[in-house]
């Protein structure tokens, strides 16, 4: 049996999010990064889940537009044969990312498929906590979306 990849996108809310774009947009970033195949998983959920999340994994009582959850929970365990290995979770607040859209001036779907990129890359392994690291990241981001097409108006560096 040929292992393949696995993105599953659930949309908890009535927002206008195009699960297949982010679908795709996770594979991009995953084949970008020659990644073994691999199951992701992405929500897309409100300011208040991404705040509790926030608080109860990294300390820190605020909404953030973007959390990976890579999978540690298996420890030594090892999949099932011919299946992805279960790579994490990437939650994204829609709310916090219609407003950093509106703030940067680019399409709504633009910053969800940079908040997906974002997100896959930490389960990858890739920080930004220091700058050798970020700039790393960051070439890595802007290359998947530069691949993609997708237009979006980062900060300076």
């Amino acid at each position: 049996m040929e292992t393949a990849y696995w993105v599953d996108v659930h949309v908890e809310g009535e927002w206008p999010v195009d699960a297949d774009l982010l679908r795709r947009t996770a594979l991009a970033t995953l084949l970008h990064q020659s990644s073994p195949p691999v199951e992701v998983a992405v929500v897309v959920t409100d300011d208040d889940s991404l705040r509790e999340l926030n608080r109860r994994f990294r300390g820190t009582d605020a909404p953030t537009d973007v959390l990976a959850f890579p999978d540690e929970t298996r420890g030594p365990f090892v999949g099932a044969p011919g299946l992805p290995r279960y790579l994490g979770d990437v939650v994204i607040s829609y709310p916090r990312a219609e407003a950093q859209a509106a703030e940067a001036g680019h399409a709504v779907e633009a910053e969800l498929q940079l908040l997906v990129v974002h997100g896959v890359l930490h389960l990858l392994g890739h920080d930004d906590q220091s700058e050798p690291e970020r700039s790393q990241m960051w070439a890595a981001q802007e290359a998947v979306l530069q691949a993609l097409g997708v237009q979006v108006n980062l900060p300076p560096k």
